[in-house]
């Protein structure tokens, strides 16, 4: 059964695209719609006023490749080396082109557009590729800037891509180290855990001190350990962010080896409030907005 709140979201999102034409008048309706006010954007103070103020703002054309699942590699591999990049079996137009027999029999398949979903096989003799393509099919259709005005997608051409299936050894699943970036320099991260099914989100500081409050998701139900390396991706993540007003360095720790995930400019399309909203305030004084046109 799908979720209503989902269900409604996606029908007002569609409403809006079809009604309004020009970005900023869409850019606050998406924000009212999640955090039932509207934004102001002559003066931004909050963390998620101040995306929202980038979205209209902060469009440069590299952008483009630096969000796109494949591009992003060859941009990442250039700046920190191979060795942090999860290894790729292809990249593809169209679902029909895909010739499954020559994949090994586990592997991860995602668009190299869209967010928040992937299809992890296991055992590729229980592979269901109908399922899967009506996925792909209902992603290749998604457009982030369509639906949020996320500028970077807006010229990214939607494919396919399969990757090697990452797991941790005492685990079946990935924990995400997600940072947040500020003219390079990280001031936090969160961790996503128990995924997909219970996923689960804390925020800690840069120092690992764990932060009071919540965005979209329940904290976990145990205690999270500083993982082997950490040092090392916070220096990752800020080599990937130098000069950039803001952007969210994703990475993986998977059995002490660091991963690069992806870049995303747009934390939650700036539309989720954070409990309690104090943080929203705070997390804005750190992001300096930059001129017009940067």
């Amino acid at each position: 059964m799908k979720d209503p709140s989902m269900v409604m979201g996606k029908l007002y999102h569609t409403m809006l695209t079809t009604l309004v034409r020009d970005d900023e008048t869409y850019v606050k309706w998406d924000f009212w719609w999640g955090l039932g006010r509207f934004p102001d954007l002559e003066h931004p103070k909050t963390y998620n006023e101040k995306l929202s103020w980038l979205k209209l703002h902060a469009r440069r054309p590299e952008y483009t490749m630096m969000v796109d699942k494949y591009d992003a590699k060859e941009y990442v591999k250039g700046i920190i080396g191979e060795e942090y990049i999860i290894p790729s079996y292809g990249v593809w137009d169209r679902f029909d082109d895909i010739d499954f027999d020559t994949l090994p029999d586990q592997f991860v398949l995602k668009t190299t557009h869209d967010s928040g979903w992937v299809i992890i096989c296991k055992d590729k003799s229980k592979f269901d590729k109908r399922v899967a393509q009506k996925k792909v099919a209902e992603s290749m259709k998604r457009n982030l800037y369509s639906t949020h005005r996320e500028y970077p997608y807006k010229n990214l051409k939607p494919r396919i891509i399969i990757e090697k299936l990452m797991v941790e050894a005492d685990s079946n699943s990935l924990k995400d180290y997600k940072f947040f970036c500020f003219d390079g320099e990280v001031k936090m991260l969160f961790i996503a855990t128990d995924r997909p099914v219970d996923t689960r989100f804390d925020f800690f500081d840069r120092d690992f001190n764990h932060l009071p409050f919540r965005q979209g998701h329940p904290l976990a139900s145990k205690p999270i350990e500083k993982p082997e390396g950490f040092e090392e991706m916070i220096a990752i993540a800020e080599k990937l962010s130098k000069g950039i007003p803001h952007v969210r360095v994703d990475l993986y720790n998977i059995n002490g080896k660091i991963y690069f995930g992806e870049l995303t400019f747009f934390h939650f399309g700036g539309t989720v409030p954070f409990k309690p909203e104090e943080w929203d305030y705070k997390i804005g004084e750190w992001l300096k907005l930059p001129e017009i046109g940067c």
